[in-house]
């Protein structure tokens, strides 16, 4: 296996946040590489009317413009979700889904907040009694048992390959498969049993789950339903790096200089808290981007 690519900051994110972080980072002459798919951005899809100087532009447009500024400064982009994030001497180590390893002094967290739903019968009322939005919080809770994981891009595929460690038997549910190389190699070579193309009509269950109803009929007995539609979110990175979180256990908590609790790891944006605004996502951007060089320069 080749050696870890090395850079001074690693920024999650390739909305407004990570980009503008990705900018002023840049700018003061250290290595920067984001990490993120930009159509999986809220803004991407957006239409913005309420930014100072800016009467109305589409997210896509203002995404192709901030990540051409940011590389025209020298940061480095890469289409790829995390799956993993560990604390190693000099900094962190992060694995995203293709395979390759890489190593910061310095992270910034700008993910957005996207805990997607179903909206499936039976989702909001099996809450917490068998239904989970986080497979690295809650799954040793399912030992030996029988579990489901809806979804069909990286943050189902690998907690479905966690799950294999665990439960008796894991299956994994989407209607379209979208990982790269390594991770899809993975998962053919494992023990999940895939069911594609297909959709949740409902989770059935009374005070607890005990099972999956699909759209085309079939029925999967199950007592957990780990619904894990996207990337890595706040939480799982949250857990495995111990980062601080508010009060409510929703946002990751910062100071003024937009750092965590955490040496070296920064946070901006939707990550953050409300307002879910681009203004407050750029500028807390702006703020976490210059932290984070002069904490990677005295690195």
């Amino acid at each position: 296996m080749s050696s870890p690519r090395r850079f001074d900051i690693i920024i999650l994110g390739t909305g407004p946040a990570g980009l503008q972080a990705a900018i002023h980072a840049s700018r003061r002459k250290v290595a920067v590489l984001v990490l993120g798919k930009e159509t999986k951005s809220s803004l991407f899809s957006a239409h913005i009317e309420n930014f100072c100087c800016i009467f109305k532009l589409s997210g896509e447009e203002m995404i192709s413009t901030g990540r051409q500024q940011a590389a025209n400064f020298g940061a480095e982009f890469m289409d790829q979700d995390v799956l993993s994030i560990q604390a190693v001497d000099k900094g962190f180590e992060i694995k995203v889904e293709s395979g390759d390893v890489l190593q910061t002094a310095a992270l910034i967290i700008a993910t957005g907040t996207q805990r997607k739903r179903l909206g499936a019968p039976g989702e909001k009322e099996l809450l917490g009694k068998g239904v989970s939005y986080c497979v690295d919080c809650d799954g040793n809770f399912y030992r030996n048992q029988h579990v489901a994981v809806i979804g069909g891009e990286s943050a189902a595929v690998d907690g479905a390959l966690t799950l294999t460690e665990i439960a008796d038997t894991v299956h994994l549910v989407y209607s379209e498969l979208e990982v790269a190389g390594d991770l899809r190699q993975k998962l053919d070579q494992s023990s999940v049993v895939c069911h594609p193309g297909v959709k949740v009509d409902h989770i059935e269950g009374d005070s607890e789950v005990s099972a999956l109803t699909l759209d085309d009929g079939r029925k999967i007995e199950v007592t957990g339903v780990f619904i894990e539609q996207g990337a890595k979110g706040i939480m799982e990175l949250a857990t495995t790096l111990g980062i601080q979180l508010d009060d409510e256990m929703q946002y990751i908590a910062t100071d003024k200089q937009q750092a965590t609790n955490i040496p070296g790891i920064y946070a901006a944006g939707d990550v953050c808290g409300p307002p879910w605004q681009m203004a407050k996502a750029v500028g807390e951007g702006c703020v976490a981007g210059l932290s984070a060089a002069k904490y990677a320069k005295r690195r």
